[in-house]
């Protein structure tokens, strides 16, 4: 648990559930990025570029699981000190590298990767903004490497539902229906090659850590 103090009446719901001790602010909490590393077939030594990398727990379960190298970029400042302390107790600075940086500014990061990894980000992009993420993940991935995404469904009623998660959480998120994903990620010349859908278990009471 971090020891952030929060004022409930202007935090993000993501920061009062990190405040709580929540490791995983992720849709479907862990169980989504095991598929995901499962579909991927890691080897070795693979570069994964992680999009709001957070504290560094995804990162640092990759390398220990995967024995890949990660480059993470997170625009909190105190998330990417967070993050470092953690990757320091795990003796893993050789494998992770975390930047203070912002998701739209890709370019800034050099060098290409195998795989991008992105969970619960693209939704707090505008259209505009998923556009250009998603456009320079296509520039950077290696040829046949893969774009990794955990994101929210919204089946039907998109404008509505992202009006009440804004209200709700205080975040500006845009989930979109399964069509309209693969839509977005097509036009950005990336090819979906799996995906799968499953009801949000963030806040299940049994999984709240």
């Amino acid at each position: 648990m971090t020891n952030t103090t929060l004022k409930f009446s202007t935090a993000c719901g993501h920061q009062v559930l990190a405040a709580a001790g929540k490791k995983y602010l992720r849709p479907d909490g862990g169980i989504a990025t095991e598929k995901l590393c499962q579909w991927a077939n890691f080897q070795p030594s693979d570069r994964v570029l992680e999009l709001a990398s957070s504290f560094g727990y995804s990162a640092i379960s990759l390398v220990q699981h995967y024995h890949v190298k990660v480059v993470g970029i997170e625009k909190n400042p105190e998330s990417v000190a967070i993050a470092r302390v953690n990757i320091r107790a795990d003796g893993l600075e050789n494998e992770i590298q975390i930047s203070e940086g912002d998701i739209l500014h890709l370019d800034k990061i050099p060098g290409i990767f195998d795989y991008f990894l992105a969970e619960a980000i693209l939704i707090m992009q505008s259209p505009q903004g998923k556009a250009k993420v998603l456009t320079e993940i296509h520039n950077r991935v290696k040829p046949g490497g893969k774009f990794l995404s955990h994101e929210l469904l919204a089946n039907d009623k998109e404008t509505e539902i992202s009006a009440d998660l804004a209200k709700v959480i205080k975040v500006n998120s845009t989930p979109l229906s399964a069509i309209h994903w693969i839509q977005a990620f097509t036009q950005a010349g990336l090819q979906v090659q799996k995906y799968e859908t499953a009801a949000m278990s963030l806040l299940n009471c049994w999984r709240m850590l």
